[in-house]
Formats: structure tokens, sequence, C-alpha cells
């Protein structure tokens, strides 16, 4: 009978096979047994412990245990040197204390510099009790600056809508202007509120007095007229 060539191509592969996997797995435990040399598996037996833990206990001799009384001494010693530290220094900051107020010199309240009125000023316009007082005018940064009072002592508020606020020089032409920090509604019985109208000043190159009118606002009931304002520089 003839050999099939595949049953012994076969039968070669599976002898190396097999002969491969020998050599390794010898190879692998020689390895794993040489890695492992000198490692040894750990004594957890509880007697060797607590025998061990006697002798390193008489080797250092032991722990010496000390007096009840000599505690009490040490402990009432630190509460006695605390409590006179604390009052020492409660001492010398109240002496610190007193001292600073003895050096620091009495605060006097500030002085209010009432400003001296212009002359021609404060134009008070009133109505229906409100009024509105152009206290001071003065020229800065290219406009002329009228510093504007406002105060309600009447029942009921009102209120005011600026873009109405009709400004005209002695000549009677109209002059355009702006507002800053007048209030939109004066409440009644209220405080006295204070902002700044500004004018160009290349309007008022021939100006010497100016006149302002300002009515409320949707009612239009009251109408504020400040007039003979002087500008003249």
């Amino acid at each position: 009978m003839k050999i099939n060539s595949t049953v012994l191509l076969t039968l070669t592969l599976l002898f190396l096979m097999l002969g491969a996997g020998s050599v390794s797995a010898f190879l692998g435990f020689e390895l794993g047994s040489s890695a492992l040399k000198g490692v040894t598996t750990p004594d957890g037996r509880p007697t060797t412990k607590f025998a061990s833990t006697k002798t390193n206990n008489s080797q250092q001799g032991g722990v010496a245990l000390l007096k009840e009384q000599d505690i009490l001494k040490i402990v009432k010693a630190r509460i006695e040197g605390k409590t006179k530290a604390a009052k020492s220094q409660k001492l010398e900051e109240d002496d610190e204390e007193t001292n600073t107020s003895k050096q620091k010199p009495e605060e006097k309240p500030p002085q209010v510099v009432e400003e001296k009125p212009q002359p021609g000023f404060p134009v008070v316009a009133q109505s229906e009790g409100v009024t509105m007082s152009v206290q001071s005018a003065r020229y800065s940064g290219g406009d002329l600056l009228l510093k504007v009072k406002m105060q309600n002592k009447g029942k009921d508020s009102v209120r005011f809508l600026y873009s109405f606020l009709d400004v005209t020089d002695d000549k009677g032409r109209t002059l355009s202007a702006s507002t800053e920090g007048l209030p939109t509604e004066l409440p009644a019985n209220g405080p006295t509120f204070s902002g700044t109208v500004s004018i160009p000043t290349a309007l008022l190159d021939d100006v010497k007095k100016i006149s302002l009118a300002l009515t409320d606002y949707p009612a239009q009931e009251l109408k504020l007229e400040a007039s003979n304002i002087p500008v003249e520089r």
C-alpha cells in the first residue's frame, strides 16, 4: 500500500507541534522555578506574632508609666501658665488701646462750606406748588452749564418731559439745550432734586440773558418760567 502524501504531511506536522509544546512547557517550568527561588510563604500564625512582639518589647526595656499625681501636677502647671500668659496679653492690649486713644486727636465734623451765590442768582419760578430755581451759570468745555433745583410741595406728583423745555435768549431766539440729572417725576411733598441744563457756547456769542420755560406732561396744567438769567461772560 502506498501511504498518502497528505496523511504523511499531517502526521509530521502533528509530531512537530507536540515536540514544540513539550519543549515550551519544560522551558516555562524551569524559568518559573528559577524566578521563585528565595520566595517563602508568609507566616500567618498568631502565636508567632505574639511571641515576636513580646521579644521586641523585652528588648526595648518596656514602657515607663507616669504616676497619677505627676500627671495632675503637669496639667495644673500648664493651665496656670496659659492663664498668666492670657492675662498679661490682655493687659498689654488694654495699655495699647489706652495709649492710642490718648494720642489720637479728636476728629471734628467736617464743616459744610456754603457756596456764595453769583450776582443775579438764584432765579426762581413757581407754579402750583412746584418750584424751579436756577442756582448758578458757568462755562465749561464749550457749554454753558446751568445748575437747576426742583421741588414739589403740592399734594400731587408732577411729571415732566424735558424735550418740551423751551430755552430762549434776550432776542427771542430759541436755543437748543440738553438736561442731565433732572427728575422725570416730582413726588408730592418730596425733596429737592438737582440737575444741569447745558447750552452750547456757540449759540451765546452776543447773548446776555436767557429764559427757561417748562410745563408738566401730559396735563400741562402748570408752567414754570425762569426769566432774565444772566449768562454774560
